[in-house]
């Protein structure tokens, strides 16, 4: 029998009230507006109207409680990234949009790769960290593999500040994994680059453009796929486990939101 693991961070719209007035775009990638109806309002009115009958004919004088989601990005919670969202070209091709992805793509041997030893605060993950990290499985990266890379994370809460200042992949780390064949590259940061204010930094200290957006920009050149906001890597082997993506069916968009299980043996 395979124990399951939920990989997924919850949506809360309550969550809402944790976002940094300094950082409000954010807000669409943590959580939607919420209208929540109820069975004695929304509900009840509802039954009334569609059969022509009294509240007195429902049981309870209650109909269907139901919730109308409001400005929610295909890139809230824990999301899977298809190859769009990095450009419009990968591999010299138009890009894969999510839609253009089976499900046996998303279905794959996992790992989880524990790079906290040197995981710092807004900083770029060494591609030594890697490699380290890999030969610490005890097996090598193989094609079509998820690659899980746990940060440290879990210790922080949204309105923790440590909780923005995550420690992020690079162009050079990105383009390490998907050298070795990794097809989906996940963390458990909200995002798989450096903080957007690490990156600005680095640029407008160096002015060289390749500090920008460089993880993602990676994918250009090799094709994979990033699941961000990732919880649960701690109760994860680090490998022997197979892991599915399960996005929302839509249709040709950049990501969506998923259900990330993980299946262990034994």
């Amino acid at each position: 029998m395979s124990r399951i693991v939920d990989l997924t961070s919850p949506i809360d719209p309550r969550d809402l009230d944790l976002v940094p007035e300094s950082m409000p775009d954010l807000a669409l990638v943590v959580a939607p507006r919420m209208d929540y109806h109820t069975h004695d309002e929304w509900g009840r009115d509802f039954m009334v109207a569609s059969f022509g009958c009294d509240p007195d004919d429902l049981p309870g004088r209650e109909g269907p409680a139901g919730e109308v989601m409001h400005e929610i990005s295909t890139h809230c919670g824990t999301h899977v990234d298809a190859p769009l969202h990095s450009g419009r070209l990968c591999e010299g091709r138009p890009a894969r949009t999510l839609s253009d992805i089976s499900l046996e793509e998303l279905y794959r041997p996992g790992m989880v790769l524990d790079v906290r030893p040197w995981a710092k605060p807004g900083e770029a993950i060494p591609v030594e960290a890697l490699k380290q990290a890999i030969a610490a499985t005890g097996r090598d990266v193989e094609p079509g593999d998820a690659v899980l890379v746990r940060t440290g994370q879990e210790r922080y809460r949204l309105g923790d500040p440590e909780y923005f200042a995550y420690p992020g992949m690079s162009g050079a780390g990105t383009r390490y994994l998907t050298g070795l064949g990794a097809t989906v590259l996940g963390t458990d940061a909200i995002g798989w680059d450096r903080p957007i204010p690490a990156m600005r930094r680095a640029f407008e200290e160096t002015g060289d453009a390749r500090h920008i957006w460089d993880g993602h920009y990676a994918i250009q050149e090799k094709e994979a796929f990033i699941v961000q906001q990732l919880v649960n890597l701690g109760a994860l082997p680090s490998s022997g486990f197979m892991v599915g993506f399960f996005p929302l069916k839509l249709t040709g968009t950049s990501a969506a939101p998923a259900r990330v299980v993980a299946f262990v043996e034994g």
